[in-house]
C-alpha cells in the first residue's frame, strides 16, 4: 500500500483527485495550514467536497499535525498554543473521517529529554481528556534527532507509550529518513532486518500503522533530516524492500520533493514505481 503526501491547495479534496490520478493506494495531508496558530476550520462547503470525493477514492488517509507544535517546549505559552493547535486537529480529522495523524514529539530546547519527555506525556493526556471518545489515533514519528529533538530513539517513543494515560490512542510512525539519520542503520537489507526485529520487540510490527518512505540525502547518523527521492539517498535499495516487505498493508507514504525530474516524469510517479519494484524483490 503506497501513497504520497499531497497538497490540499484548492481544498482538501483536490488532494484526493491527485492521489486517482497518481494511483496511489493511500495518502497523507496537512488538514490545515501547517504555519498557522490558528488555522481556520474547513467549512461545510469543504467537508462535503471531501466527503463527496472520498466515496469516489475510498483509500485510507493520515494526517500529519503543525509543524509548530512543541509538546516538550520549556515555555508553557507554547505547549498551551500546541494543545489547542493539537485538539484542533483531531477536531479536523474527525469531520473528514481521517483516522490517524502523524505527529513530532517535540524537542525540548535544553531542559533535558527526560523533562521533555514528561512534558510530552501531560501534554497528550491533557488532549485526550478534551477530545473524549475522539476515535483519530496520533503516531508518534520516529525523528532525525536535529538539536534537542526527541523521539530519535524507539526507547523514547516506549517511554511516552508506557507512561500516557491511555496508551491505546497512541501508535508508531517510522520515518526511514529519519531512522537512518538517527543512527538505525538502513544502509543494507540486513541493517534493515534488524531495525524491523527492532520494531517489532519494542511495539510489536502492528503498532506501526504510517511508514514514510523517504531517502535521507545525509547518511547514518548524520542527526540531520534531509529527504531525497528514493535511490538518489543513502538507504540502501534493499532496506527499502526489507521494509516495504514488513508492512505489507501499512500505508507507506513518500514525503521526497515533488517536481519533475530532467526527463519531465513526475518523481511521485518514479518513486512509487521504484518501491512497488523494490517490494516484490526479494535477496
Amino acid at each position: 500500500m503506497f501513497g504520497s503526501h499531497l497538497s490540499i491547495a484548492g481544498g482538501p479534496h483536490h488532494a484526493l483527485m491527485a492521489a486517482r490520478r497518481l494511483k496511489l493506494d493511500c495518502l497523507q495531508i496537512f488538514t490545515a495550514n501547517q504555519r498557522q496558530w490558528s488555522p481556520p476550520a474547513p467549512t461545510d462547503e469543504l467537508v462535503e467536497q471531501w466527503h463527496a470525493e472520498r466515496r469516489r477514492t475510498p483509500i485510507p488517509v493520515a494526517s500529519h499535525d503543525s509543524y509548530l507544535i512543541n509538546f516538550a517546549s520549556p515555555r508553557r505559552e507554547v505547549r498551551e498554543k500546541s494543545i489547542r493547535l493539537f485538539v484542533d486537529e483531531l477536531a479536523r480529522c474527525e469531520a473528514l473521517g481521517i483516522g490517524h495523524v502523524v505527529a513530532h514529539p517535540g524537542a525540548h530546547l535544553g531542559i533535558g529529554a527526560a523533562r521533555g519527555l514528561d512534558r510530552v506525556v501531560g501534554a497528550l493526556d491533557r488532549i485526550h481528556k478534551r477530545r473524549v471518545d475522539c476515535p483519530v489515533v496520533t503516531c508518534l514519528e520516529i525523528t532525525a534527532g536535529q538539536g534537542t529533538t526527541l523521539g530519535v530513539t524507539l526507547g523514547e517513543l516506549r517511554a511516552i507509550l508506557d507512561a500516557v494515560a491511555e496508551p491505546g490512542r497512541l501508535a508508531v510512525c517510522v520515518d526511514t529518513a529519519h531512522a537512518l539519520a538517527a543512527g538505525y542503520d538502513l544502509t543494507s537489507a540486513a541493517g534493515a532486518e534488524d531495525f524491523v526485529a527492532q520494531l517489532d520487540g519494542t511495539f510489536g510490527l502492528d503498532l506501526v500503522k504510517v511508514v514514510h518512505v523517504n531517502d535521507s540525502q545525509t547518511p547514518l547518523n548524520s542527526r540531520r533530516d534531509r529527504h531525497e527521492h528514493v535511490g538518489l539517498g543513502h538507504v540502501a535499495l534493499d532496506a527499502f524492500g526489507v521494509i516495504c516487505r514488513a508492512f505489507p498493508q501499512t500505508p507507506k507514504i513518500l514525503e521526497t520533493p515533488k517536481g519533475t525530474d530532467p526527463r519531465g516524469r513526475e518523481w511521485d510517479k518514479l518513486n512509487l514505481k521504484a518501491l512497488r519494484r523494490l517490494a516484490r524483490a526479494r535477496s
